[in-house]
């Protein structure tokens, strides 16, 4: 159980987001755990400050407003499933329809060499001794499927071993950590790959 002293600490910054994202324009698009990430036309948020878990942080921050897009890169795992499963619900309860969660997850289905062990739940990768689930793509589009979400995959090995890639629209949030984007990725060999999907809410 958290201190109150640590609930007064969290309330400014809770407060300082609720007044940027009842003051934004029409589309509303929130990055989710963004560490120093940011983005024109997004709004970069911390768990301090918007609490996956918690349904009641998504209600004081939003009120009536609902996003077009979240962007969560790299979050899930850090999450049990569970909370993973929270989590999408409460995106879910926050999008308008049509709207978009982008998540990028380790792909627990990759066949790069050394990956999975960098990856897995306690792996060698930096971050990885806080990972709590390795998804793919199965598995993370059941769970997002369980709350309502039409699943769309993007990027991701299949159970073959084949990697499978979409081209798409950055306007939903572009993913540094993907075959395009991670400048490990030279010489067109494959070293560093993200499970990605946009999970819909329907119209």
């Amino acid at each position: 159980m958290r201190s109150p002293r640590s609930l007064l600490l969290r309330t400014p910054g809770r407060r300082i987001l609720r007044w940027r994202v009842q003051r934004s324009g029409v589309e509303l698009k929130i990055i989710l755990g963004a560490g120093p990430t940011t983005a024109k036309g997004w709004i970069s948020t911390q768990a301090e400050q918007l609490d996956l878990l918690d349904a009641t942080a998504f209600a004081t921050v939003f009120g009536e407003r609902r996003a077009v897009s979240f962007l969560a890169e790299h979050v899930w795992e850090h999450l049990t499933r569970a909370g993973g499963t929270a989590a999408a619900s409460n995106c879910y309860s926050y999008l308008a329809p049509g709207g978009r969660l982008r998540l990028a997850v380790p792909d627990g289905l990759s066949t790069i060499p050394g990956y999975l062990d960098s990856v897995r739940p306690g792996g060698g990768g930096p971050g990885a001794i806080d990972h709590k689930v390795l998804y793919n793509v199965y598995s993370l589009t059941d769970l997002l499927e369980s709350q309502g979400f039409v699943v769309d995959p993007l990027e991701y090995f299949d159970d073959r071993g084949r990697f499978r890639t979409t081209p798409t629209s950055n306007d939903h949030g572009l993913i540094r950590r993907s075959a395009a984007h991670d400048p490990r990725n030279t010489g067109g060999a494959l070293v560093y790959t993200s499970l990605i999907v946009d999970a819909i809410r329907p119209l």
